[in-house]
């Protein structure tokens, strides 16, 4: 670290002297200037770890209520025909609201009316921006998982209520453990949308990965060197999640065998 401090402060007064330096020189200082100075590889750190946490709350929240709707909407389908529940219908229409406004606005848009509009007075933009995204995954994973326990075969459920299960019962221990099978390359593929999606908070104020890249390249003036090691943290974040989603699918696959 100390001889790449001493070739930063050699180079740089080189090209305070106005001498003509290398293209490799060049690279030198400014990546040195993005990463090294004034240890700010701790803000990429930093904002690696917000993200990291962040997409565990979107994802808590996204899993919590997608899965919350796609049963009551499951329910809903799965009456019958001259048993209907008022309650469940009314219900049931709202969520479908909820997910056909929120698969059909932009993300950016619902961010700057949750930040700018519903939670104008709050400072913790970054929480406000995990809510967001937490509330957008849910209309997602909820059509993810409605069509997993849809594809289930529908005797599975009249075999679990002609043994007497109620519904909730039939639904836990019968359909849902089908359904993961189906259902979870999706979510994991929910899950990685999720995870770079987090960049879109600094919209907002949220200060994550891309937030701390844009506190340091507006201060260097130079763009390339953040924005380049912020696709590249991003990139091996991703491919670390789909290695294990990877693993964890091939495992599930193993226990199915047994």
């Amino acid at each position: 670290m100390a001889y790449l401090t001493q070739q930063f402060e050699m180079l740089s007064a080189l090209a305070s002297d106005g001498e003509k330096l290398t293209a490799w020189q060049d690279g030198f200082l400014k990546f040195y200037r993005a990463f090294l100075a004034n240890d700010r590889w701790l803000q990429y750190i930093e904002g690696v770890g917000t993200t990291l946490v962040v997409t565990a709350v979107a994802l808590a929240i996204g899993v919590i209520l997608g899965g919350t709707v796609a049963m009551v909407r499951v329910a809903h389908d799965q009456q019958r025909p001259h048993h209907r529940n008022a309650l469940l219908g009314f219900v049931n229409a709202l969520l479908k609201i909820y997910v056909t406004v929120i698969r059909g606005t932009p993300m950016m848009v619902q961010l700057l009316i949750m930040g700018m509009v519903i939670f104008a007075s709050s400072r913790n933009f970054t929480m406000v921006g995990a809510l967001t995204l937490g509330i957008n995954s849910g209309a997602y994973v909820s059509e993810i998982i409605r069509g997993g326990l849809m594809a289930v075969d529908p005797g599975q459920m009249e075999a679990g209520r002609s043994l007497g299960l109620n519904y909730m019962t039939t639904m836990l221990k019968i359909v849902i453990p089908q359904a993961i099978r189906s259902i979870l390359p999706a979510l994991g593929n929910e899950f990685i949308v999720l995870l770079k999606d987090t960049s879109l908070i600094t919209v907002i104020g949220g200060k994550e990965l891309l937030y701390a890249a844009q506190g340091i390249y507006s201060r260097t003036y130079e763009c390339m060197y953040p924005l380049l090691g912020t696709a590249v943290i991003y990139l091996v974040l991703v491919m670390i999640f789909t290695w294990l989603l990877g693993k964890f699918e091939r495992r599930l696959a193993q226990s199915d065998r047994r």
